[in-house]
């Protein structure tokens, strides 16, 4: 008995040492103090204080006399759950993987695999980004143009019921093995091919999993009615959420037709679809100057456009064609509005634009010169653009429905590389600063809300989104006085400014202003 009580005075001695020790050292690895405190909900903001521990969000209130690794005095800042990216062109993370251009706007989640587009097979591509590491968390969605490309390759035609049930079982793949749903990029080759009836087929197999379907939708300009229809039949006949990616009414014919798309939308959801947007807060949007061409005529790859624009009948049916989007569509109507963006064949002309290359080369810069220099790019190996074809009223109208949320469309970039949109650099600084302090078209907490718990609730994520107790600690603390993109297009590579720390699952990925690069993001895969 003596034995088993000195025993027990010992353990006693040594667990209260331990608990007095623990009392003396830090409770928790983070305290953010002080700060206004956004929770992500809309609602108005809370003077309050938030611990963290173990990448979790663990305590909320008066946190004063705890102790931390790390306290970060947030008085006069905002405190928001990290945004999260419903439209990311993900494509260099491998070697971007530090994903700093987006991390320094607040990102901390961002959805990959946008337009149609994705990793194939996505399992392995998943696991080698985990191994290798990301600055920010990434999901992913399987993209239709990538699965109908394995198959068909790049036939203007239906599929047969082989490679349907090919496609299908490709689908079914990526679901398994976490995609958040499906993309499709109907306006971009071989997408532009496919029937709707293809294309609801597909989307019932991410539906089976839970999973949403986001579209490139197959016209943004004189067709937009019907292409917001068509993605309305597919939420009804697949039993689908749907979200209009980069939701936009583009060229001077549509200017103000948002009007009749948000009223369509509304219309849709009151039958009881699950129908939402998303949108970056530019005038100008980015993409090939290939999206001037016929689709028709871009049927079979490159050599097949080559040998078209040969025969004299079909490059004038071409031309023709190029003439109508520069005049209805992203030409704006104008050889000014489009803008060399990355041109690996003549690097000099990036940031310089069509008029500007017509006028280089001795021609009057007409929209039949344009559309022979746009046939001339795309010989040369293509280019990518940045079409100023939108109206400020319709990018305002479409930000202020409750139902869109912010998506960048940005591609991860570092500075040098080529002359991108400034959307890959200012996205979200953008909204909060001009949008939401400058201009006032919307209030803080409905910004913020469009940024994080909206996102996160449309894809069903139920840790992140949101400030509150058991949540990942994914955290952006910024100075709503002074946040505000840098980026331009005449000078697109530079970083926003006011946005003071990014905390991704923990970590210290943007720490008073500097950017670290401690790649604590997750590889979030649907379960």
């Amino acid at each position: 008995m003596k034995i088993k009580a000195n025993i027990l005075i010992k353990l006693f001695l040594s667990f209260s040492f331990i608990v007095l020790f623990s009392c003396d050292g830090p409770q928790y690895d983070i305290l953010i103090l002080n700060g206004t405190v956004y929770d992500g909900s809309g609602n108005a903001p809370i003077e309050t204080d938030i611990a963290i521990k173990d990448s979790m969000i663990v305590a909320m209130g008066d946190l004063h006399d705890s102790k931390a690794v790390r306290v970060i005095e947030a008085e006069g800042r905002a405190v928001s759950p990290g945004f999260i990216d419903m439209h990311t062109h993900l494509e260099p993370i491998m070697e971007l993987s530090s994903c700093e251009s987006h991390v320094q706007q607040g990102v901390t989640t961002a959805l990959g695999g946008p337009d149609g587009n994705s990793p194939w097979p996505l399992k392995s591509y998943m696991d080698s980004l985990q191994e290798k590491g990301v600055g920010m968390n990434v999901a992913y969605l399987i993209g239709h143009n990538t699965v109908r490309e394995n198959i068909m390759g790049l036939e203007n035609r239906a599929p047969t019921e082989q490679e349907l049930q090919a496609m299908l079982a490709q689908i079914d793949s990526a679901m398994q093995d976490g995609a958040y749903g499906i993309s499709t990029g109907l306006k971009y080759l071989p997408g532009a091919f496919s029937k709707v009836d293809e294309v609801i087929a597909l989307s019932k197999v991410a539906s089976k999993y839970d999973g949403i379907y986001t579209s490139h939708l197959r016209e943004e300009g004189l067709g937009l009615f019907d292409a917001v229809e068509e993605a309305i039949q597919i939420s009804a006949e697949a039993d689908i959420p749907v979200v209009l990616t980069h939701h936009k009414a583009i060229g001077k014919p549509m200017w103000g037709k948002s009007v009749r798309t948000l009223a369509m939308v509304d219309s849709a959801r009151a039958k009881g679809l699950d129908i939402k947007m998303d949108q970056y807060p530019y005038t100008a949007s980015y993409t090939g100057i290939s999206v001037l061409i016929p689709s028709w005529s871009k049927a079979g790859g490159d050599e097949a456009f080559d040998e078209r624009v040969t025969n004299p009948i079909l490059r004038d049916s071409i031309k023709n064609g190029i003439i109508f989007n520069i005049l209805n569509d992203r030409g704006g109507s104008d050889l000014d509005r489009i803008q060399f963006a990355k041109v690996d064949w003549q690097p000099e002309l990036e940031g310089k634009t069509l008029k500007y290359w017509a006028e280089q080369k001795g021609l009057e810069p007409t929209v039949e010169n344009g559309a022979d220099l746009v046939i001339e790019a795309q010989l040369n190996g293509g280019a990518s653009c940045v079409f100023h074809a939108m109206a400020e009223e319709d990018v305002t109208r479409i930000m202020q429905h409750p139902q869109t949320m912010i998506g960048s469309d940005g591609r991860l970039v570092e500075p040098g590389m080529g002359h991108p949109h400034p959307r890959w650099y200012g996205t979200f600084p953008r909204v909060l600063g001009h949008y939401v302090r400058e201009k006032k078209a919307l209030e803080l907490t409905e910004a913020i809300r469009k940024m994080t718990l909206l996102p996160a609730q449309s894809l069903k994520l139920t840790d992140r989104g949101m400030l509150k107790e058991g949540m990942r600690a994914d955290i952006t603390i910024f100075n709503p006085e002074t946040i505000l993109d840098k980026a331009t297009f005449e000078k697109p590579h530079q970083y926003p400014e006011g946005v003071d720390f990014v905390i991704v699952n923990g970590f210290f990925a943007v720490d008073n202003g500097e950017f670290h690069d401690v790649r604590s993001g997750m590889i979030v895969r649907k379960k």
